[in-house]
Formats: structure tokens, sequence, C-alpha cells
């Protein structure tokens, strides 16, 4: 199943990403302060991505605007790359998504595809692929986060940008 988006115009200023690492969990949360209110269209709730291997990325939306995302589980083969150099937005805008007309008051979109992931050595910027690899543009939803939407205007990719690292939990004796 796919789920379609929209670009739309930065209505705004270009919203600010803070990262949040659960030590325990390893779960990485992404959320985006100072997302337009929108016009109140569109979905409320969550686009949630499983992968076959068991990974899990949930996408957070309010009136349409993607919110934030979670890697709640990683995929089995995070590949790790001597250099990882996210692409070139071709704009700042909003990626939305639209309601359902088949299903308008669904609060979660379940997505079965795959899910990869590659990361740079200093694991400070990830590229989430959504399904096979394919053309798509690049646009910039906040100040550290880049959507990537194919042809079809489905989500084809995401990239985490100046992720901080992940905390230090071991036990000093």
């Amino acid at each position: 199943m796919h789920f379609e988006t929209r670009i739309e115009p930065l209505d705004g200023k270009l919203p600010k990403v803070t990262y949040r690492w659960d030590p325990e969990t390893d779960i990485l949360t992404v959320a985006c302060k100072g997302v337009a209110k929108g016009s109140g269209t569109g979905m409320n709730g969550t686009v949630d991505l499983e992968g076959g291997d068991g990974s899990f990325v949930v996408i957070d939306v309010a009136s349409g605007s993607l919110r934030g995302v979670d890697v709640v589980t990683w995929p089995d083969d995070v590949r790790t790359l001597d250099t990882l150099e996210p692409p070139k937005p071709s704009k700042d805008a909003q990626v939305t998504f639209p309601d359902r007309r088949s299903q308008p008051g669904v609060a979660a979109v379940e997505v079965d595809t795959a899910l990869t992931v590659d990361k740079n050595r200093s694991e400070s910027v990830f590229h989430i692929r959504v399904g096979r690899a394919r053309p798509a543009t690049v646009v910039r939803v906040a100040d550290h986060l880049l959507v990537e939407v194919d042809k079809q205007m489905r989500i084809a990719g995401l990239w985490l940008l100046e992720v901080p690292p992940f905390p230090n939990v071991e036990a000093t004796a």
C-alpha cells in the first residue's frame, strides 16, 4: 500500500528540528518545532512505515502537516558509509498528507514497505529509504530534515541531518 503526499509552499519560517535518543530502546525521535498550523485540513495521526524485517518508522501528522518522525525499530542491516552526502534540496517546502476520501476519520495508516538505512561514520547523517531506490524530488521541510517525494507523490526517503550522538550509557565503575 502507498500513501499520497503533497509538496506545498512553505507557510512561514522553516521549522527547527530537535532530536532525542531513548538510550533504553534506541528510538530516535525527530520533532519539528514551528510547523505552520496549516488550513486544518488533512490527516491527523500517523503514517506507520513497516519493513519486512520488523523495522518501523512512524511519521507524525497534524492537520495534514509532517510534525515529526520516530525511528522505532531500526532495519536489520544499517549500512555505514565512509561518506554520505545529502542531496541538495530543490526548495524549502511543506510535505502534507491529505485526508483519504475513502477513510477520512482514520488516525493511523500502515504502509508495508522495504526500509533501508545508510549512515555516515560519525552517525550524524541518516538516510532512510522507503521502498526501492527511485528518482525523487528532495525538499527541506525543517532545518535538519529533508524529504524525498517520488513522481507519484509518495514518500521515497527521509534525510536526518546533524543528528547528535547516541548517549553513552556505559556504567562507570
